[in-house]
């Protein structure tokens, strides 16, 4: 095992997480162990258990860190701009990198789509996160309505799912090679015509 410096708690807890989401986006929930995990942050297994009870706090936990990431990346894309459809376009556009946050969020979702059946935890938890996703992209959308760059017809809720599917949809297509870039932002830009539309 590789030993790094001691760091205080916060900051250690901070590198687990990183460390296990690139490690649980590059593998999968199920094949990743916490002794893999606390390896590659260079602590001891006991270390990585003083800050998560189990590899499924830490995962749930990783959820929600790169869940952070991507509402303060939408956040900030929203305040730089008064249109919220360009907004949206933006941020479909930049998310092309599988080491994105909106990529890995939808990579650690199917991830644990897998796992909730058997666990009643993990599923109670996705839920909660997804309709915070959902709730968040309606409001954006919904912004764009009261803009008058999104058309007033669309139901924006119907519309954050759609959009939460096609990051899943992307995500999934990009694992099975069914789909290259520039299909997907044909897709992208199809459905931000529609938004518009």
């Amino acid at each position: 095992m590789t030993t790094t410096a001691r760091l205080p708690a916060a900051e250690r807890r901070q590198a687990l997480i990183e460390t296990a989401i690139r490690l649980f986006s590059e593998g999968s929930y199920r094949g990743t162990t916490t002794a893999e995990i606390a390896r590659a942050a260079g602590v001891s297994e006991p270390i990585l258990y003083r800050h998560f009870e189990s590899k499924r706090d830490l995962y749930l936990a990783a959820l929600d860190h790169v869940w952070a990431q991507v509402q303060e990346a939408w956040e900030a894309q929203l305040s730089s701009t008064d249109d919220a459809c360009a907004a949206v376009e933006a941020i479909g556009r930049k998310h092309l990198s599988a080491r994105d946050s909106k990529l890995r969020l939808a990579e650690l979702w199917i991830q644990a789509l897998t796992e909730a059946a058997d666990d009643e935890d993990l599923r109670r938890h996705l839920r909660r996160h997804m309709r915070e996703v959902h709730d968040f992209t309606a409001s954006v959308l919904r912004r764009g309505q009261e803009q008058g760059v999104i058309a007033g017809a669309r139901d924006a809720d119907a519309e954050a799912w759609i959009f939460l599917a096609g990051g899943i949809l992307g995500t999934v297509a990009r694992r099975i090679g069914i789909l290259d870039d520039g299909e997907l932002a044909r897709i992208r830009a199809a459905r931000l015509d529609w938004l518009r539309a």
